[in-house]
């Protein structure tokens, strides 16, 4: 039989409390979810017959270090209630996904329930991972027609004159991430044929001027590296039925010297519109290897010290 994994990292001061007075908590879970658990210093791995038991797993542990986090108490009997209370599934075709921590949360709430959602922070938080895949729940379930994903075609800018091939095989290199999460949900044959029939579409962001985008699930990928015209053009393509996700890296800009980010600009110029959601990742939100975490961290303590 199939046995399903996920390993789960969290905050290592909740290592001697997150699995309860004599591993009471993990027994819980263990009960109501139908999985087997083990503990390893901060980090766990949860093992069950179904994807589904350990994704509710994973949240319900997610859901008790919260709240040891926040200094409530709790006790094995609250299992039960919780697992109730876990946050709803993005069904993305062969993928069930649960947001890990509070940051993902809130964003999946917003890519749903806003029509412009903005994921800003740094690598490994899951931001355009989680925007593909509500994209895909969305074209799954016929409340959009089609998902357009783009980005800023290279770093420096969209000179691709010098890359030999046609524009798929120039711009494949750097679309590459949302074709691997894209697979993963629906599988190599199933993205082929709907990139056929333009159901997806993947392009340069310079390829978005002229169009207005109605009825479609937008993902705009590295926006930091847009320029405040690129980023203005492409939020006016928005069209009717459509949901925008933005996400960058205001970390990582590769724009030439004294070219300001699209990014950063929108973030303050958009601010204060209602209709638009901002959600900000920091190196905790990291779900990744937890080295990845520490490397985010180091990172960021330098630059602030600089």
């Amino acid at each position: 039989m199939h046995v399903t994994q996920q390993e789960l990292h969290f905050d290592p001061q909740l290592s001697t409390s997150i699995l309860g007075p004599q591993d009471s908590y993990l027994r819980a879970v263990e009960r109501n979810c139908n999985v087997r658990i083990v503990g390893n210093g901060s980090s766990l791995q949860i093992n069950g017959n179904r994807e589904t038991d350990v994704q509710e797993a994973a949240a319900l542990f997610q859901q008790i270090g919260e709240r040891l986090l926040r200094g409530e108490s709790i006790n094995a009997e609250h299992i039960g209630s919780l697992q109730h209370c876990t946050p709803e599934v993005v069904r993305a075709g062969r993928k069930s996904i649960i947001p890990r921590n509070p940051s993902q949360k809130k964003y999946l709430h917003a890519l749903r329930t806003r029509e412009i959602s903005f994921g800003i922070g740094p690598a490994g938080t899951g931001k355009t991972y989680l925007a593909i895949a509500c994209a895909v729940e969305a074209l799954l379930a016929g409340t959009v027609e089609r998902i357009i994903l783009t980005r800023p075609a290279v770093e420096a800018g969209e000179k691709l004159g010098y890359l030999p091939g046609d524009l798929t095989e120039k711009v494949d290199p750097y679309m590459r991430p949302v074709y691997d999460a894209l697979h993963e949900m629906l599988g190599v044959e199933k993205v082929e044929k709907l990139l056929l029939r333009k159901t997806i579409e993947i392009a340069p962001i310079a390829f978005m001027r002229g169009r207005t985008l109605s009825g479609a699930f937008i993902v705009l990928d590295e926006a930091q590296n847009c320029t405040r015209e690129q980023m203005k053009m492409f939020l006016t393509r928005f069209g009717l039925a459509s949901r925008m996700s933005i996400n960058g890296d205001i970390s990582q800009i590769d724009l030439p010297p004294r070219v300001p980010s699209g990014l950063i600009h929108a973030a303050q110029v958009l601010a204060n519109v209602a209709e638009i959601s901002f959600t900000y990742f920091t190196a905790r939100d990291v779900v990744r290897h937890p080295l990845v975490e520490k490397i985010v961290q180091s990172y960021e303590i330098a630059e602030r010290d600089s």
